[in-house]
């Protein structure tokens, strides 16, 4: 309410600026550049997440006045500075094309933000709706095509900071929302200083003095009001909310880094059931505590253990050992040329049961969609095995715990995980494989993305991954424990098996549904009173 009240007293007192410029001049490119590069800064990897305000203020200011056309280059530029380098991890072994093609159609939606910015930017309360079209492009890239690729949105650059209790009540839309809002109310405050410095009239300067004075009082009280929603979320412990159940994290590790991990399949097994036997050997000498479930990663058995007797012998051997179940991520075979990307529990005694079939596979990584038009561009896309799609919600019964899991770049689709927890998950678990981006900035953002969903749901993740980095993510985000990359581990620890209900768990996709139509409401509010004046214009 304080932001909303801002905005609107920093914008409605001061004149209309003079008609949109027919040219773009180059300092709106070099702040758009700037504040793409702000975007990037604060992703971890270089963790200046403060910075993140600074790429919606940038835009904002670049765009200020300018058509929608112009605000679509402007956009542009912003995204390509900001996803060129992000996304520098998808290259990282595939070659330079399928990196720089998925960062340049990415850009695109920056673009089209660009041009609603741009056209929106005379409307009172313009930073508000900037703000709100900042969350409608994000779900629109989240979601098409192909399901969308969610990576980079401003609220996963918040795994710490003031914003970050925001998620608990609004998701990452909320999140989002917040750096955006705050960014151009930062904008707002610039715009009104300068007014007041270049109006030769007193009473302009004075209303440039006074909306600039109130912008910036909003641009404070944004992370203000997510440092006070942090309170109620302090102190939440591992233990905290629920029966506890004793749960091991597996990180065996791989003979080497890249697409030829898996050449070493079994090597990759025989790592994860060798760190398991280790693990019961320190429970027996009263060195560790005897877990009740075991989590091990995505693709800790690529050899399929349904049909392959060795690979089956391998992992009861394991379960046996540590007496407990295991949650063994598995590629399995189906009829034809098909596969699954699969959770399987496994039992000491009765060996599998429940399972959990990955249902966002990644296009052009785990399937390839209208392959011989890909092909065209790449022939590496007939090193593409096609996965199926799953069709159950990851709710799986494992030791005692109702375990929610999501399979590698699922955790990034608010869907995928909020299916889970309303499914009942007590706990939510991120099995994945990142030995395939190497020793790149990729893990530790899909990292950020699971502490902001601990907040959101109030549940403890346990993130398991083939070669790093696993970790243990408190409800409030805190990392508990965390590995390196490329090397082996092992975490237990108690976790409470929670069934509270957050804020955000109960609104759902609300807010981002809200926000998002409020920014298109503003892009509507000036198309058609355009297209009005077009037609009365055709008619004379």
């Amino acid at each position: 309410m304080v932001a909303t009240g801002t905005v609107e007293s920093a914008t409605s007192s001061t004149p209309a600026e003079p008609p949109a410029p027919r040219r773009r001049w180059p300092w709106r490119t070099g702040v758009a550049a700037a504040g793409g590069l702000a975007l990037y800064l604060a992703f971890p990897g270089h963790d200046l997440s403060g910075l993140a305000v600074l790429g919606p203020a940038a835009l904002a200011l670049a765009v200020r006045g300018e058509r929608a056309r112009g605000g679509a280059w402007l956009g542009l530029v912003l995204g390509l500075v900001f996803l060129v380098p992000l996304l520098s991890w998808t290259g990282i072994y595939v070659g330079a094309f399928p990196w720089l093609a998925l960062a340049v159609f990415e850009a695109l939606y920056f673009a089209l933000l660009g041009g609603a910015l741009a056209a929106t930017s005379r409307l009172p309360a313009w930073p508000l709706w900037a703000a709100a079209l900042w969350v409608g492009a994000e779900a629109l890239r989240g979601r098409q095509p192909l399901g969308g690729f969610p990576w980079g949105r401003l609220g996963f650059s918040q795994a710490d900071g003031p914003f970050t209790a925001l998620a608990a009540y609004g998701g990452v839309p909320l999140v989002s929302f917040a750096v955006a809002l705050t960014g151009t109310l930062l904008a707002a405050g610039l715009v009104g200083l300068h007014r007041a410095t270049r109006r030769p009239g007193t009473a302009e300067r004075r209303a440039g003095r006074r909306g600039a004075a109130l912008a910036l009082v909003g641009a404070l009280a944004v992370p203000l009001v997510g440092v006070l929603a942090e309170l109620p979320l302090a102190g939440s412990s591992l233990t905290a909310g629920g029966p506890d159940r004793t749960v091991a994290v597996i990180q065996g590790n791989v003979p080497r880094a890249g697409l030829d991990f898996n050449a070493q399949r079994r090597a990759v097994l025989d790592n994860h059931a060798n760190q398991t036997l280790e693990l019961a050997a320190a429970v027996e000498r009263g060195e560790a505590a005897q877990p009740d479930l075991v989590i091990w990663p995505e693709n800790s058995s690529d050899i399929d253990p349904y049909s392959n007797a060795d690979a089956a012998r391998v992992i009861t051997r394991a379960a046996v050992a540590i007496d407990a179940p295991i949650l063994v991520g598995a590629v399995v075979q189906l009829p034809g040329e098909y596969v699954a990307n699969t959770a399987i529990v496994w039992d000491p005694v009765t060996g599998p049961g429940d399972t959990y079939v990955k249902r966002h596979p990644v296009p052009l990584a785990e399937y390839v969609p209208a392959r011989p038009f890909f092909r065209f561009f790449s022939p590496l896309v007939d090193r593409v095995t096609d996965f199926v799609h799953g069709t159950e919600v990851g709710i799986l019964d494992v030791g005692g715990a109702r375990v929610g899991d999501v399979i590698c770049f699922e955790v990034a689709y608010d869907g995928l995980v909020s299916d889970v927890v309303d499914a009942g998950a007590g706990m939510l678990v991120v099995q994945t494989n990142n030995a395939t981006f190497g020793y790149t900035d990729e893990s530790a953002q899909q990292l950020a993305m699971s502490r902001l969903r601990a907040v959101e749901y109030g549940r403890t993740v346990v993130v398991a991954a083939t070669s790093g980095i696993s970790a243990v993510v408190a409800p409030d985000g805190s990392l508990v424990q965390r590995s390196e990359l490329f090397t082996a581990d092992t975490f237990v620890e108690e976790i409470a098996q929670r069934d509270s209900s957050t804020v955000a768990e109960r609104l759902g996709a609300a807010p981002e549904w809200v926000l998002s139509a409020l920014g298109v409401g503003a892009v509507l509010a000036v198309a058609f009173p355009a297209l009005a004046r077009r037609r009365a214009e055709r008619g004379r």
